[in-house]
C-alpha cells in the first residue's frame, strides 16, 4: 500500500470531528449516525460514546457488522473502513473520555450505566480523493 495514501487517510480522520458509523437493524437494511469521534488510534481503532438505551447499542451487539466514514466536504475526500463494532464498559476509558459537558446526556456521570463506549476496529479501508479510489487492508 502506497505510504503517502495511508498518511493522506490518517491526516483525514485527525481533521474530523465525526464519522458516520454505519451498522445494521434486525431486518437487514443499514442505518448510518455521524458520531463524534472521541479517541482515533491510527486507522485501526476508533472510539465513540452512546446511550446504552440507544438503538445504535442495541444494533451493534445483534450484528457487529460495520461501517465508518470520514469526508471533509471541501477537499472532496473521503474515506470507508469496514469492521467490527464492539460495545464496551471498561471504567479507566469511560473515565478518561469523560468531559463535564457529557452530564447533560448521562446525568450520573462517568459511571452511569448508560454512558457506553463503541469500539470500531477496522479491517479494510477505501480513501477517496481525485477521482480515484485506493483500496487497503488494515493491520
Amino acid at each position: 500500500m502506497n505510504s503517502m495514501i495511508f498518511e493522506k487517510a490518517v491526516a483525514l480522520v485527525d481533521r474530523s470531528f465525526t464519522g458516520v458509523l454505519g451498522t445494521v437493524e434486525k431486518s437487514g437494511i443499514p442505518q448510518q449516525k455521524a458520531m463524534i469521534k472521541t479517541q482515533a488510534v491510527g486507522l485501526k481503532e476508533f472510539w465513540f460514546c452512546s446511550n446504552t438505551s440507544s438503538k445504535r447499542v442495541q444494533q451493534i451487539k445483534d450484528n457487529p457488522n460495520a461501517s465508518l466514514y470520514f469526508f471533509d466536504e471541501a477537499t472532496f475526500e473521503g474515506l470507508m473502513l469496514t469492521g467490527i463494532a464492539q460495545i464496551s464498559y471498561d471504567d479507566e476509558k469511560r473515565k478518561s473520555f469523560w468531559t463535564e459537558e457529557m452530564k447533560m446526556y448521562y446525568p450520573l456521570g462517568c459511571y452511569d450505566p448508560d454512558f457506553a463506549l463503541v469500539k470500531f476496529t477496522a479491517h479494510k479501508a477505501n480513501y477517496y480523493h481525485g477521482l480515484k479510489n485506493y483500496d487497503f487492508d488494515i493491520e
